[in-house]
């Protein structure tokens, strides 16, 4: 979408082509288009309006119905910031006295508009100058021009001196192509300027790749790694006066406010042992974190493998932070005798879990042939450096 046709969508025409549109979104696309040109929309703006009408309805998972009055592109909404996520951090900067906040790469503004749900007043900035025209109408939409500001410009520029705490969050996809970028020092801004925040802002957070290198996290930085229904979404670190400890696992329902926290310094091992009645597989965020170790302590647990975060206890204790299963066979990886042995139990439905292992889940469901009317579950790993595999069952 080009800044031509988003300003022909903000027209009573265009809004009239949104609603028409919305009504027939989610269905056969060339069907919706021939419905929206035989209502007279012209076909330009009809094709504009059906990409926002498929934008909002995937934003849905992201946004909830708020969505279906904001702006997107495929780009930004991929890299926006889940609701959720971005409405915890909010109160979490609220919590630690910040009244005014910059957005530095402020994107669609799901993290401004966050922030001034909860009173703070943002002022926000974004280098595109569609982006930035989006992140001003969904301020616009969501009723909260009066708390966020947006400028068109370099994140770079901008006096953070008059602010009390900055969120950064860099570009992380490279222009043109939208491939992502896994090295810090290509993000933009530059990664030099994002950590340098931290020296000219007491309280700044930083939004980074959840695969990002422990080594590359400034000193006296807290990270935290979020997740929501257990998938990994993020990574922030809080700097200055906002970090609190070492390292964060952050557990959050898309639908629910609660959230579950473990926390630690990132550094401790685990004691290694054998395999045991039990195996927990940890949630992301506590494996990306490095609070394996940690949990591992909370559910009297061991590794059975120092290098795999599978961990194994004598008791199914229940866990936020794990998902348990009871281990019913240890076998040594062999595709012949695992098939035997699910034959004979007639297991007809596998899920296949799987931390160090080269397999192929699917290639290895289509190799098992199985025929029975059980369930089971497989977790493909490693136990003291030997390729494994564990039948198992929910644990009770």
């Amino acid at each position: 979408m080009e800044l031509e046709q988003f300003g022909a969508l903000r027209t009573a025409e265009g809004l009239a082509a949104l609603d028409a549109a919305a009504r027939v979104a989610g269905g056969d696309p060339l069907a919706a288009a021939a419905a929206l040109r035989s209502a007279g929309v012209p076909g330009g703006l009809a094709a504009a309006a059906l990409t926002q009408a498929e934008l909002r309805r995937r934003a849905t998972r992201k946004f909830g119905p708020a969505a279906a009055g904001m702006f997107f592109t495929r780009a930004g909404l991929e890299q926006a910031t889940r609701q959720v996520v971005a409405d915890r951090r909010a109160r979490r900067l609220r919590a630690a006295g910040v009244s005014t906040l910059a957005d530095l790469g402020c994107g669609l503004g799901a993290d401004a508009l966050a922030a001034a749900r909860t009173g703070i007043r943002v002022y926000a900035v974004e280098a595109d100058p569609l982006t930035a025209a989006l992140a001003e109408a969904n301020a616009q939409a969501a009723g909260l021009a009066d708390l966020v500001t947006v400028e068109c410009g370099d994140a770079t520029a901008f006096d953070v001196a008059g602010v009390e705490a900055v969120f950064c969050d860099p570009a992380r996809r490279r222009a043109g192509t939208g491939r992502r970028i896994f090295d810090p020092n290509s993000y933009s801004p530059s990664w030099d300027f994002v950590t340098g925040l931290a020296e000219r802002v007491p309280r700044t957070v930083v939004k980074v790749a959840p695969g990002i290198d422990h080594a590359l996290i400034p000193p006296g930085a807290e990270a935290e790694w979020v997740s929501v229904d257990g998938d990994l979404v993020e990574a922030a670190l809080w700097c200055g006066e906002l970090a609190e400890l070492p390292r964060r696992a952050t557990l959050l329902k898309e639908r629910h406010p609660a959230a579950h926290q473990l926390t630690g310094t990132g550094a401790r091992e685990a004691v290694v042992g054998p395999v045991r009645r039990f195996v927990y597989d940890p949630d992301p965020a506590v494996v990306r974190a490095h609070l394996v170790a940690e949990l591992a302590a909370d559910l009297d647990a061991t590794l059975a493998d120092p290098t795999i975060a599978y961990l194994y206890a004598d008791a199914a204790q229940p866990t936020p932070y794990a998902r348990c299963l009871e281990v019913t066979d240890v076998l040594p990886f062999s595709l012949k005798r695992l098939r035997a042995l699910l034959r004979e139990r007639r297991v007809g439905r596998v899920e296949i879990l799987k931390r160090g292992s080269a397999l192929e889940p699917e290639r290895l469901r289509r190799d098992l042939r199985l025929t029975g009317d059980q369930p089971a579950s497989l977790v493909l790993t490693r136990v003291a450096a030997a390729p494994t595999v564990l039948v198992c069952r929910p644990a009770a």
